[in-house]
């Protein structure tokens, strides 16, 4: 007999409330190297609404499942994983399939929607901060965007690594939000230019590394309070703009800009992504790090949760359960 699901898909490329359709199709069969998972968690990113849109490096053919980050429970074995679908979306479903090679175990004590939003973005915030921004400990970090899913796993992983952390978020509650994720100061950049702030803070020397998954005027001014041998890692451009970087400028200021893609480690160095995992379980084990989840909402919630997400309207991770 047929198994059936529910899932939403992507017929026609646009925003979510215009294009998602909730249907019933089958449940996908696993080939070769691949696992069938019951969908318990699904974490909401960036890269969602753009693949929806069409504007993501990854276009998937129509039609397609998106979401691109969930915990799920193996049917074959019961055990509770974390990681990305097999195809790299398709998560936004009651079942999924998960390359086999490519899921990582949910320590017992993390709640299917914390596991659900630990993966990309703590992997993404750990390699940035330790293996393209070689942070060391006493250093200042600048984490733009603090209290987004991107943002505030920055912060959380910088402090662990014993950074001084200044954040920047847009209105107090943002910004309260950055403090008691453990930033050492955080502005609000509606209400000010961040620039002044941050080298008052740091005795006008700037930022060792500032982490931006904004870009285009943020990226821009990052450059004015980089510090001495910094290191800006652009993660991506939430902003909506691909800012410039003029070369005689890192010259001029003796800092890099470095780029993080952290999926091409998949297929570069996918070991990393496994001992990355580990060391994100042990911090989380201690207490260093929380994901955190401001709501969980059922499946059906989907269209409305993605559209708050692209107004900026949320906090740190949004998790859909089936």
């Amino acid at each position: 007999m047929m198994m059936t699901m529910k899932a939403w898909r992507v017929h026609e490329l646009g925003t979510p409330d215009g294009v998602l359709r909730f249907e019933d199709i089958e449940v996908p069969t696993p080939g070769d190297g691949q696992v069938l998972v019951r969908v318990r968690a699904a974490a909401l990113n960036f890269p969602d609404l753009l693949m929806i849109a069409g504007k993501y490096q990854v276009r998937p053919p129509l039609p397609f499942i998106p979401g691109v980050e969930l915990t799920g429970e193996v049917l074959e074995t019961g055990q509770r994983v974390v990681g990305s679908p097999a195809d790299g979306f398709g998560a936004f479903a009651e079942y999924a399939l998960m390359d086999e090679a490519e899921v990582w175990p949910v320590p017992d004590a993390m709640p299917d929607d914390e596991a659900a939003a630990l993966f990309l973005t703590y992997q993404t915030g750990y390699v940035g901060l330790h293996r393209r921004a070689r942070l060391q400990a006493g250093e200042v970090v600048l984490v733009h965007a603090g209290a987004g899913g991107v943002g505030s796993a920055a912060i959380q992983l910088a402090k662990a690594a014993g950074a001084t952390v200044i954040a920047t978020a847009g209105g107090p509650d943002k910004v309260a939000v950055c403090l008691q994720l453990g930033a050492d100061h955080a502005v609000d950049y509606l209400a000010e230019d961040f620039v002044g702030p941050v080298k008052e803070i740091t005795g006008g020397r700037g930022a060792d590394v500032i982490y931006d998954p904004v870009g285009g005027d943020v990226f821009d001014a990052s450059r004015k309070c980089i510090a001495f041998e910094g290191r800006i890692v652009v993660v991506g451009f939430t902003g909506g703009r691909i800012a410039d970087a003029p070369t005689n400028h890192a010259l001029v200021k003796n800092y890099s800009v470095v780029g993080l893609h952290w999926g091409l480690y998949r297929t570069h160095e996918p070991a990393l992504i496994s001992d990355v995992h580990d060391e994100l379980s042990r911090l989380y084990a201690a207490g260093s790090i929380k994901p955190l989840v401001s709501q969980t909402l059922p499946l059906a919630d989907a269209p409305q949760a993605l559209a708050a997400l692209g107004r900026r309207e949320t906090i740190g991770k949004v998790v859909l359960t089936p």
